[in-house]
């Protein structure tokens, strides 16, 4: 996707990225070949080419299978470090980055490998390239509650490099309301609160609703099926929680990328940001989703704006914030 001379000088944030989700092919095969592991494709290429998702469950089998190579300190680094660079690249101020602890723990990985390696890479990313990043640890729902209890108590050493928390992985029969407990006992450790309602999911309306009325969430990553409820999409409104919106990864894995949506829910007062979700399986970082929307005929007022709500909605300190407002206005002047 060719990228336009707006949407790559526009200064950006990030709110809704998964660093093992930025695992690409090529880096894949050097920790696999670093690790003594074999993989299944013979090549990079033949790995893209078998990324051929329909729906989340079948995005989320090669995305925890693309983790196994994922074992030392330095895989942890390099991963976090080649997203860091691809996000300066784009022009990107600030991230708050997800990771799945659990996906590493369970297969015997430790916590403090996983948290070590990407926090030494996003130290590194600052002094490099000036991003600034944090992290937002996410509870894999599909894993007991208990698991995830255990996991909030495994991060409390860690908590200066974890902002907040949030909730991700397989949402078929497995309700936010489920992991309340936690999330109560994450706000009392001083995390911040975010959670996964993926688009078009059964039960959409419901757990957008338990997100922010049981779980008390700051803002609700993808969540555009709440258009189908006006008196909710009213309440975001007026209670200021934000969107973190995937346009290409909407696109994969259901029938449109949800541009209308996001008009849709922009036009009454609803912030959304614009995100890249897990960038090296769907094939576009956070510019590329810029760029679907400006291809989509959206001007650069609207893409300007989407870059302030993500600023607005982000959890980084009011001067970086205004620093960044700044930039983009003097940028769109």
């Amino acid at each position: 996707m060719k990228l336009s001379n707006f949407v790559s000088g526009l200064p950006k944030v990030e709110l809704h990225v998964h660093v093992e989700g930025t695992l690409e092919p090529e880096l894949k095969f050097a920790l696999a070949k670093r690790n003594g592991i074999t993989l299944a494709e013979p090549t990079p290429a033949q790995v893209r080419q078998s990324y051929n998702f329909t729906d989340l469950t079948s995005f989320l089998q090669a995305y925890y299978d693309g983790m196994n190579v994922l074992l030392t300190e330095a895989d942890f680094y390099d991963l976090a470090l080649s997203y860091l660079q691809k996000a300066a690249g784009q022009n990107v101020r600030y991230v708050e980055m997800f990771f799945d602890p659990q996906a590493h723990t369970s297969r015997g990985v430790s916590f403090h490998t996983v948290i070590r390696g990407i926090h030494r890479a996003q130290v590194d990313a600052e002094a490099k390239w000036g991003i600034v990043s944090t992290l937002i640890m996410c509870f894999l729902r599909d894993f007991q509650v208990e698991y995830a209890m255990a996991t909030l108590l495994e991060s409390l050493p860690y908590a200066q490099w974890i902002l907040g928390v949030g909730l991700d992985s397989d949402e078929n029969n497995h309700p936010p309301a489920d992991f309340s407990t936690v999330f109560a006992r994450a706000r009392q450790e001083g995390y911040l609160l975010t959670a996964h309602c993926d688009v078009d999911m059964p039960n959409s309306i419901e757990h957008i609703n338990q997100v922010v009325n049981q779980i008390g969430a700051y803002r609700i990553d993808h969540g555009t099926n709440v258009v189908e409820d006006p008196a909710l999409v009213r309440q975001l409104a007026d209670s200021n929680i934000g969107l973190t919106s995937c346009p290409i990864s909407n696109s994969w894995i259901s029938q449109t990328a949800k541009v209308e949506e996001i008009i849709q829910l922009t036009s009454s007062g609803v912030k959304v940001s614009i995100n890249s979700d897990d960038p090296a399986y769907f094939g576009g970082y956070i510019a590329e989703n810029y760029q679907l929307l400006e291809d989509s005929g959206l001007d650069h007022s609207f893409l300007a704006d989407r870059s302030r709500d993500a600023v607005a909605m982000s959890w980084a300190s009011p001067t970086l914030k205004r620093q960044i407002l700044d930039e983009i206005d003097e940028y769109c002047a």
